[in-house]
């Protein structure tokens, strides 16, 4: 996964929510982040959220929820985020 997001840079931030568990504004803007770079309807955006898919998107916005589940910020931008990819 680490393999993934070195290579596509616009998912870093990725790699920073698993390091950052309890930082619920980390956990936030980690989801927000993310979900930026994949909206859209077109191809590019598609093939941007599968990318994000594999270097592991899924799994750190369900960990972030979970680690946050009364703050707001983080359920709002996790469920974006977890749309996005759905």
């Amino acid at each position: 996964k680490e393999a993934a997001t070195s290579r596509l840079p616009h998912l870093q931030p990725l790699l920073h929510l698993h390091p950052h568990p309890q930082v619920a504004d980390v956990q936030q803007y980690g989801c927000w982040a993310v979900a930026s770079v994949c909206v859209g309807s077109d191809a590019a955006a598609m093939a941007r959220r599968q990318r994000a898919v594999i270097a592991g998107a899924t799994e750190a916005v369900a960990g972030a929820m979970q680690a946050h589940p009364g703050d707001a910020a983080v359920q709002r931008q996790g469920q974006v985020l977890r749309d996005l990819l759905a």
